[in-house]
């Protein structure tokens, strides 16, 4: 079978679980922006010193661990759903099973891309305004800002907005993005307070990672083309290396998925190393063992039913009807032209 007729049943075969990713629509844009005011908001609130301050505070000598103690050893490992580690290895997983089925690296590389905007982001705010946890706090009342802290906003918190929220983001229908989208939001919001009931972070710390991690998953759509264009590098390498290890790979039917136009392209490499081999064989006397797509094809011998064929004689010879009759080298109406007659 021909190139040309796979790249048709290809299309077929492509994978029915995979769905466009969100675009950066007007209602996206509206919430990113609206976000962006909040986060806004809460680091100008910390700086001047004013009521989320101190509520912070208040927070800090209620002492939550304290007042309920028997919820400490689950919450314990329960804020380990927002620690960049763990999860990051979880979801990793569960999108790589979901990159072998669709056999495209999509998946995977928006994990890494998100993770990759919430360091850089979320880092450098950290580092940039340095504010100090309750438990190394130094001056009541004081925002604590500019002392050499890295707990504003909130790692934990923002972290389990976006690992689990790309779930949410890569969901293939409406539904599994709704439910998905909701648990996700339970989940950051349950991590966040556990942090606030451990004592390791202000209640503005929070607000602040749950804002830095929406505004990451809301910008996301404006990360595709560039994920698109690392995926299609590193497909055309994986399978560069693929065809080096199995070069008769070429000859079975094409894959599904993104792999199929560079395997037709690979293939239509191999058919012009083929067209050089020949034309060397040709010089040297040697047997050509392949036509070249431009070459003319023999036409498929026509198909003929049993009804058509000529009898078979016992023996199993298949032999013109009434060849009997007339002698070797005879026809209905004297000798066969060319042949002489018996005896002449």
């Amino acid at each position: 079978m021909r190139t040309d007729d796979k790249l048709d049943q290809m299309e077929e075969h492509l994978p029915t679980d995979r769905i466009k990713p969100p675009r950066m629509t007007r209602t996206r844009l509206w919430l990113l922006w609206g976000t962006l005011a909040v986060y806004a908001a809460i680091v100008a609130g910390v700086l001047a010193n004013t009521s989320l301050v101190t509520i912070d505070w208040q927070l800090m000598f209620f002492r939550p661990y304290k007042q309920w103690p028997e919820f400490h050893a689950f919450l314990d490992y329960f804020v380990v759903l927002g620690q960049r580690g763990p999860t990051a290895l979880a979801v990793a997983a569960w999108l790589g099973w979901r990159c072998w089925r669709q056999r495209n690296l999509h998946p995977l590389l928006v994990l890494g891309a998100s993770l990759l905007l919430l360091n850089i982001t979320v880092g450098a705010a950290k580092l940039g305004m340095g504010r100090l946890g309750p438990h190394y706090a130094t001056v009541v009342g004081s925002n604590e800002m500019w002392l050499g802290g890295d707990i504003f906003p909130s790692g934990h918190t923002a972290n389990a907005v976006v690992t689990w929220g790309v779930l949410a983001y890569l969901a293939t229908t409406s539904l599994r993005r709704r439910i998905l989208s909701v648990i996700a939001a339970l989940g950051a919001l349950g991590v966040g307070m556990t942090t606030v009931y451990l004592g390791t972070h202000w209640v503005s710390d929070v607000m602040l990672g749950w804002a830095a991690g929406l505004l990451v998953l809301l910008a996301m759509p404006w990360l595709e083309p560039g994920v698109t264009w690392v995926e299609d590098r590193l497909m055309g390498i994986l399978l560069r290396l693929w065809l080096r290890l199995r070069p008769d790979s070429l000859r079975g039917p094409l894959p599904a998925g993104a792999l199929a136009p560079e395997v037709s392209r690979q293939r239509a490499a191999a058919d012009g190393e083929v067209l050089v081999r020949e034309a060397v064989g040709a010089t040297t006397g040697s047997r050509a063992t392949h036509a070249p797509e431009g070459w003319p094809h023999h036409p498929p011998r026509p198909h003929t039913s049993r009804a058509e064929r000529s009898p078979v004689t016992p023996t199993g010879s298949r032999r013109p009807p009434h060849a009997d009759r007339f002698p070797r080298g005879t026809t209905p109406f004297g000798p066969a032209p060319g042949r002489p007659r018996n005896g002449a």
